[in-house]
């Protein structure tokens, strides 16, 4: 039986959007029947290469849609959302589901009383890499670091770095540990404007799993990576080059004599340096993968549209990094006013 065409509109077709647009129409039995934006050059420039029309207000098309993928500013995402959603449209929105928790409730609770689906495009969910690093994950995470940088981007400045690049790992750590934390503080600069720019944040778990997350928007060249440690491995992973690191200990190490044992015996400490890796160690690598996970993301949407099946990043899912956020940004603001406090009383002092 031939599987119904999904007619999908893609609101907002900037630098990110445009891509969108570009996988939707030439995924099989998807048809793009619509780009909307209100910069005319703009939509008309991404329709016409796709072969499909450009409208100014996606609500003069969104009854003809099935689903919708909004890559529009994040200040827009809660009303173009709940309008989707009213039209019984399926959603996918680009992360962060909003920069309200409120808002982001909202729109959880009006996607399940409607039955649509509803997804947030966190995409490292769906890079190779991350994706073969929880697969190497044999035991529960003790400790998580992840640090994503770049250059300042000159979009997106209706969000700080936490909204623009800190909740992708924020919605990683939550993925790993499969919990809220317990405790948040963050201390971070406003370099280049109002918003935060920099942003260090330590995330404390049930059970004393600790994460420290690193973001920053002000960097000359960018990186984004995470490691695991957990009882039986350390899993260092370059989300950019897709390389996956696994250290383990052998079963010789883990059954034979300790290293002390063995220095004690007499075994001399230069061959035991040059025997940790192999023989003591593994030391495992694997490459993530060409899987472009941006048309990953957009076919596990569309078969949750066919399929009514949750997608792996959920409105659920999306709310939570947003809850986690918006704990990160109100420890910021308590850490800025102590910092204030501070500098007035040494200058009162003096």
């Amino acid at each position: 039986m031939t599987e119904k065409t999904v007619k999908m509109m893609v609101v907002g077709v900037g630098a990110l959007g445009r891509h969108h647009a570009r996988i939707l129409s030439g995924l099989p039995g998807v048809e793009l029947c619509g780009v909307a934006d209100p910069n005319q050059a703009q939509g008309e420039a991404v329709a016409n290469a796709h072969g499909t029309r450009w409208v100014a207000d996606y609500r003069d098309l969104i009854e003809e849609c099935d689903a919708v993928s909004i890559v529009a500013p994040t200040k827009l995402h809660h009303q173009i959302t709940i309008d989707c959603i009213q039209y019984g449209c399926d959603v996918l929105v680009e992360k962060p589901l909003t920069a309200d928790v409120s808002q982001a409730e909202e729109l959880q609770s009006l996607a399940l009383a409607n039955d649509v689906i509803l997804q947030v495009g966190h995409i490292e969910r769906f890079n190779p890499a991350f994706e073969a690093a929880c697969e190497a994950l044999t035991s529960v995470p003790r400790y998580i670091r992840a640090e994503r940088l770049s250059p300042f981007p000159f979009r997106s400045l209706d969000i700080g770095v936490v909204h623009d690049l800190m909740i992708h790992d924020l919605e990683l750590v939550l993925h790993l540990t499969g919990r809220m934390p317990d405790r948040v503080q963050a201390i971070g600069t406003s370099l280049m404007g109002p918003q935060e720019d920099t942003v260090q944040a330590r995330l404390t778990f049930p059970g004393n799993v600790i994460a420290d997350l690193t973001a920053s928007r002000v960097e000359p060249a960018a990186r984004r990576a995470i490691s695991i440690w957990s009882h039986t491995e350390t899993i260092s992973c370059d989300l950019h080059t897709r390389t996956v690191s696994v250290l383990r200990p052998t079963e010789e190490l883990l059954s034979g004599p300790t290293m002390e044992q063995r220095m004690r015996a007499g075994e001399p400490v230069d061959q035991l340096k040059s025997r940790v890796f192999g023989e003591f160690i593994e030391n495992q690598t694997i490459q993530g993968g060409d899987a472009d996970a941006l048309t990953a993301e957009l076919s596990e949407f569309v078969d949750a549209v066919r399929t009514r099946k949750s997608p792996r990043v959920d409105g659920t899912a999306g709310l939570q990094a947003v809850k986690v956020a918006e704990l990160v940004l109100e420890s910021l603001e308590k850490s800025l006013v102590d910092a204030r406090k501070e500098a007035e009383r040494i200058s009162h002092a003096a």
